[in-house]
C-alpha cells in the first residue's frame, strides 16, 4: 500500500519502486493512496513520472464525490492544469463513499455491506456498529446472501459509466492473522461460486488486484471506444461530514514541519556535495579509483538513511502533525539524528574538496576538520549558534551554496568581540561587515557574545573559504539602535552599542526603513507592517496582525483537534496584550529590522541593503511561543489594499500553483488551504506574494487579505482515531519573504506565460527569491585549536544556470553489484520552472532564460563533463532508460566531440542517469 503526504514537495526523486524492484523483480503500475487528507495533482505527476499508469484516492470532500457521482465522473484521466496535452495525464478512481473500510466499499448502505466483512463473525474481537453481524456462508443461505450483496454492487455500480466495478476488501490493520485469510476467502469464493452457476444474473466476480481492476477497466473502454472524461485541479479542502474540514492538520505540529524542511535542504546540499566530491576524487587519480582513507561507502550509507528518514515523515500521519506524541517524538528522533549524519558527510566532503594539497588529507570523525556553526542539541530544540573565539590568527569560516545560482548572502556568526574583520581567503579583499547584538532580553544585550554578519558573493555550488580575525577598536561598523515602548519607556542595557530612545514628535512618527528597492513603514506604537513602496513609485498598504482563533464550547460539541478546525462562533480575535510590546530598530549597512517584542511571539521585518533579488523583498521572521494557551491558534494576517476580490493561488508541493476562491456559502474553515512555499494576491496592477519556509495553513477570508496560522494548541481529540489533542508545542521558528511586485509595465497578463498559458505562476523573481528562502548559504568553520593547511575554493560551475532551471538534485546512485555502495553513476534531476512575465522588475534580474524547450547540457554545467547521459524516469530504475541513441553508440572520442542536447519542457521534472568524467 502507497500513503504519502500530498501537500509536502520534497527535491528527492522517488525511490518507492527501486526496493520493489529490486527485491521481487515487481514494478508497480498502481497507486493507492487512500488515506492523505485531501489530495494534490502534484502527487499524480510524480507517480506518473515514477512510472505508475494509475491510482486510487479516497479522502475527497463528500459533497465533490457527491458531484462525480451523479456525473459518473468517478473514473477519470487526472491532468495538469499547465498540460495542454495528455502526457501527464494518469487513470484515477475516487472511491464514492465515507471509507474505505469493508462497510463501505461494497454499496450505499454500510449496515447491509458490514455483513459481508467476514473478520466481523460472531465471536470474534470486532464486529459490525449497525448491530447486525456477518453470517457464515452455508449451501442454505448462499442464495439470499449472494443475492443482497449483488443488489448493492449494483447500486455502486450505476455511479459509474464502465460495468467493471472495484469492491476494496480491506481495513488499517487487518490480514495480520491466517485465520482472517481464511475467513474472507472462503466465504466469498462460495458467493462467488454461486454467481457463475447463475448466468441470469449478469455478474462475474473474482479476486484480484489493484491492476487487475485497471487493465479490466481499459479493456472495457476499449472495446467500447469511449473515454475517461479529463479533470484538472486538486482535492483541497476535505470534508467528511457535516462542516467538520480537515484543515488544521496545515498547521499541526510546525515545529517538526520546519524540521522537515531543515532536513530535505541538509539532504540535498549533502548529496550534491558528496556527487561532486567523488567525480573530483576520480579525476584527481586518474583512474576513477577514490582517495584512501575516504569513508565514501560509511557516507552513502548516512544519505541513504537521511533519504529514508525523510520518506518516513512523509506519511500521512508524520508531516501532518496527527500522531501521538510517542511517535512525534520518534519521527523527530530520526530527522535530527540524520541532520546531525549528513552534517558530517558535507564537513568530510567540503574538507577534500577545499585542500589544496590533497596529500593531507587525513579523515578522522573524532577530530573533524570542519563543523557546522550551530549546535542542535535535541529533536525538540532550536539550533544554537556557537561563539568563536577571535584572536590576530585568522578563524578560516567556510561557506556552501547550495544553488545553482550566483547569489549575494549575508552570512552570520555569533562571536566574542564586537571588533572584528572578514575577509576573503583566496583575494584578500575585505568583506562589508555589520556587528549587531545579541539579545539575552528584549533590552538587554549580550557584553560576550556578538552576531558578526558579512557579505558574501556564492558563485553556483561553490565552497568559499573566509578568514575572520579580531580587528582595531571601533572598526567594524555596528548596528545603530532604537528602543520604543509606549507609556513605559524600556531601560536599555548596552555597553558596546549606540542606544536611544525616541523622544518629542519622532516618539509618534511612523518607524521607516528602505533600500534602493523598497521603503516600510510600520507602526511606532507596535512597530508591525503598515505600508510598502516601491522604487518604481508603486505604493501599497499592507498592515501585518496578528490573531487569535479558539474553538467551539459546550459539553457535547466537536472542538478543534490535530486534524480538525472548528473555530468558534465569535471567529478570529484581534491580538491584544496587557502592555505595550517593547519595539526595536536596527539600523546597519548590510540590513536594518523592526522587532516586535510580544508575550507570544517575537516578530521581525528586516530589509537587506543588497543590490541583487535578496533586496527587493522583506524578510518577515516569527518566534512563537503559545505553550501557556488552552485551545488556541496564533494567526499572522497580511491586510492589504491589493483588489483581489475572493480570488488568491497557494502553491501545491512548491511545484505549482493553484487558484482558490474564498465562497462565503462555506464555513470559515472550509475557507483554508494548505501552503506549502508560496501564495499571493494579485490584481491588475500588483501582486503580493508571500513566500515560506515551512508548510502551513492560509485563507484569503476577505479581498486583500492573507491570514496564516502559526500554532495551534488544542487540548481535545477530534474523533479522528489519534486519540489525544495537539499540547506538545515547542518554541518555533517561521520564516518569510514579502514581495511587492509592479504588474503595470509588464507583459499583457498571460501573454508571456511560461508554462501553461492556463494556469498562473510565480515571477522569476519570486522563483529565485523562494530558492535562496528554501535552500540558505550552509556555513562551517575550522576549530580554533588545529593549525589549518592552505585551502582554496571550490568552484564546480562557470555560471549560473538558467534562472527558471532548478537542480533538484546531483545524487550518486548504488552500485548495483554491491549494495550500500556509492556507483560511478548520477541522477541529474532538473525542474523547468512555468513563471509570469507579468511584472518587469527594475532593474532587470541578473540571470537568463530561453523559451526554448532544447538545452546543451555541457553548456549548463560547464566545466563539468558528462562521459554518459541517459534520460530516465523519475526512479531511475534502468527499465525506464530511455534506448541508446545514434550518438551513444559511438565511440566516446566521437561523443565527445558532440554537444549534449536535451529537451527540458517548462513545468517538467527530467530525470538523466549521467556519469561525470
Amino acid at each position: 500500500m502507497l500513503k504519502s503526504v500530498p501537500n509536502i514537495y520534497t527535491s528527492q526523486p522517488m525511490n518507492m519502486a527501486t526496493p520493489l524492484s529490486c527485491i521481487t523483480g515487481v514494478k508497480p503500475s498502481s497507486g493507492w493512496a487512500i488515506d492523505p487528507f485531501g489530495h494534490s495533482p502534484s502527487m499524480a505527476y510524480l507517480l506518473k513520472g515514477a512510472g505508475l499508469s494509475n491510482m486510487v484516492i479516497q479522502r475527497v470532500h463528500y459533497a465533490v464525490k457527491k458531484e462525480f457521482a451523479r456525473q459518473q465522473t468517478l473514473e477519470f484521466r487526472w491532468r495538469q492544469s499547465w498540460d495542454s496535452s495528455p502526457r501527464s495525464d494518469i487513470t484515477c478512481h475516487m472511491m464514492p463513499f465515507y471509507s474505505y473500510d469493508v462497510p463501505h466499499t461494497c454499496g450505499p448502505d454500510p449496515a447491509v455491506c458490514c455483513q459481508f466483512d467476514f473478520h466481523r463473525l460472531p465471536g470474534g474481537r470486532v464486529f459490525c456498529p449497525w448491530r447486525i453481524p456477518p453470517q457464515p456462508i452455508t449451501e442454505q443461505n448462499v442464495q439470499e446472501r449472494a443475492l443482497l450483496l449483488l443488489d448493492q454492487y449494483r447500486r455502486k455500480s450505476r455511479l459509474f459509466r464502465s460495468p467493471v466495478l472495484f469492491v476494496p476488501l480491506g481495513d488499517d490493520f487487518r490480514f495480520v492473522e491466517s485465520s482472517e485469510w481464511d475467513a474472507q476467502f472462503r466465504n466469498y469464493q462460495k458467493l462467488f461460486d454461486f454467481f457463475q452457476t447463475r448466468p441470469e444474473l449478469h455478474v462475474k466476480a473474482r479476486f484480484g488486484t489493484l491492476s487487475d481492476y485497471f487493465e479490466a477497466l481499459q479493456r472495457r473502454l476499449v472495446a467500447r471506444g469511449t473515454a475517461l472524461p479529463t479533470v484538472r485541479g486538486d482535492f483541497f479542502t476535505y470534508a467528511d461530514r457535516d462542516d467538520h474540514y480537515w484543515s488544521g492538520y496545515f498547521t499541526s505540529r510546525p515545529f517538526y514541519k520546519r524540521l522537515d524542511r531543515t532536513l530535505e535542504a541538509t539532504l540535498r546540499a549533502t548529496e550534491i556535495l558528496f556527487t561532486l566530491t567523488l567525480a573530483e576524487m576520480r579525476r584527481f587519480h586518474g583512474d576513477g579509483r577514490l582517495v584512501t582513507g575516504f569513508p565514501a561507502r560509511d557516507h552513502f550509507l548516512c544519505l541513504t538513511e537521511g533519504r529514508r528518514s525523510l520518506a518516513l515523515f512523509q506519511h500521512h500521519d508524520a508531516v501532518t502533525g496527527t500522531a501521538r506524541d510517542p511517535v512525534v517524538i520518534d519521527y523527530g528522533t530520526r530527522l535530527f539524528e540524520s541532520i546531525l549524519k549528513l552534517r558530517q558527510v558535507l564537513q568530510s566532503s567540503a574538507h577534500w574538496l577545499l585542500l589544496l594539497d590533497k596529500s593531507q588529507y587525513h579523515h578522522d570523525q573524532s577530530k573533524p576538520f570542519l563543523l557546522t556553526d550551530d549546535v542542535m542539541s535535541a529533536q525538540d530544540a532550536l539550533p544554537q549558534k556557537t561563539k568563536l573565539t577571535l584572536s590576530d590568527e585568522p578563524r578560516t569560516l567556510i561557506v556552501f551554496n547550495p544553488t545553482e545560482q550566483m547569489r549575494s548572502s549575508v552570512v552570520s556568526f555569533v562571536v566574542d568581540s564586537p571588533d572584528a574583520r572578514v575577509i576573503n581567503a583566496e583575494s584578500g579583499q575585505p568583506m562589508a561587515a555589520q556587528i549587531s547584538a545579541v539579545w539575552t532580553e528584549p533590552s538587554r544585550a549580550s557584553a560576550e557574545s556578538f552576531q558578526l554578519d558579512f557579505l558574501s558573493e556564492l558563485p553556483p555550488l561553490s565552497l568559499v573559504v573566509y578568514h575572520v580575525t579580531r580587528s582595531s577598536a571601533g572598526s567594524a561598523p555596528r548596528a545603530r539602535y532604537t528602543l520604543h515602548r509606549r507609556g513605559n519607556p524600556p531601560t536599555i542595557q548596552s555597553e558596546h552599542f549606540q542606544m536611544s530612545r525616541p523622544d518629542g514628535p519622532e516618539a509618534n512618527a511612523p518607524l521607516s526603513l528602505s533600500n534602493k528597492h523598497i521603503q516600510i513603514w510600520s507602526s511606532p506604537e507596535t512597530g508591525l507592517l503598515q505600508k510598502l513602496r516601491l522604487r518604481s513609485g508603486l505604493e501599497r498598504r499592507v498592515q501585518v496582525r496578528f490573531l487569535w482563533y479558539g474553538t467551539r464550547t459546550g459539553a457535547n460539541r466537536d472542538k478543534s483537534g490535530a486534524y480538525l478546525f472548528l473555530p468558534g462562533e465569535e471567529g478570529a480575535q484581534v491580538y491584544s496584550s496587557s502592555e505595550p510590546p517593547l519595539v526595536r530598530v536596527s539600523r546597519g549597512p548590510l540590513y536594518s529590522d523592526i522587532t516586535s517584542c510580544l508575550p507570544h511571539v517575537t516578530h521581525t521585518v528586516r530589509l537587506y541593503h543588497l543590490d541583487g533579488h535578496a533586496g527587493r523583498s522583506l524578510e518577515i521572521s516569527n518566534m512563537v511561543d503559545i505553550r501557556s494557551q488552552v485551545n488556541r491558534e496564533l494567526v499572522m494576517q497580511l491586510v492589504s489594499d491589493v483588489a483581489s476580490g475572493n480570488r488568491f493561488h497557494t502553491d501545491l508541493n512548491s511545484f505549482q500553483m493553484q487558484q482558490r476562491r474564498t465562497l462565503s456559502k462555506l464555513p470559515l474553515q472550509a475557507n483554508f488551504y494548505p501552503m506549502t512555499s508560496a501564495a499571493f494576491l494579485q490584481d491588475i496592477e500588483t501582486r503580493l506574494t508571500l513566500l515560506s519556509a515551512q508548510s502551513q495553513g492560509v485563507a484569503s477570508l476577505k479581498p486583500g487579505e492573507l491570514e496564516l496560522v502559526l500554532d495551534r494548541r488544542l487540548q481535545q481529540d477530534d474523533n479522528r482515531g489519534l486519540g489525544q489533542g495537539v499540547t506538545d508545542n515547542k518554541r518555533t521558528a517561521s520564516l518569510y519573504q514579502l514581495l511587492l511586485e509592479d504588474q503595470r509595465g509588464g507583459q499583457v497578463k498571460g501573454a508571456q506565460e511560461v508554462g501553461g498559458a492556463s494556469s498562473e505562476h510565480l515571477s522569476l523573481l519570486a522563483h529565485l527569491t523562494s530558492l535562496s528562502l528554501s535552500h540558505p548559504p550552509i556555513t562551517m568553520v575550522a576549530p580554533g585549536t588545529v593549525q589549518v593547511p592552505k585551502l582554496r575554493p571550490f568552484l564546480p560551475l562557470r555560471s549560473s544556470l538558467p534562472c527558471d532551471v532548478h537542480l533538484l538534485n546531483l545524487r550518486t546512485l548504488e552500485d548495483p553489484q554491491e549494495t550500500g555502495s556509492p556507483s560511478r553513476e548520477v541522477a541529474l534531476l532538473l525542474h523547468r520552472k512555468g513563471f509570469d512575465c507579468s511584472s518587469a522588475p527594475d532593474p532587470a534580474l541578473q540571470c537568463t532564460w530561453s523559451a526554448h524547450e532544447e538545452v546543451d547540457l555541457d553548456v549548463l554545467f560547464a566545466p563539468l563533463r558528462f562521459s554518459s547521459l541517459r534520460r530516465s524516469g523519475l526512479t531511475l530504475l534502468r527499465q525506464d532508460d530511455e534506448p541508446k541513441s545514434a550518438q551513444q553508440h559511438q565511440p566516446e572520442s566521437a561523443r565527445q566531440q558532440q554537444p549534449r542536447i536535451t529537451s527540458l519542457r517548462p513545468m517538467e521534472i527530467s530525470a538523466f542517469r549521467v556519469e561525470i568524467e
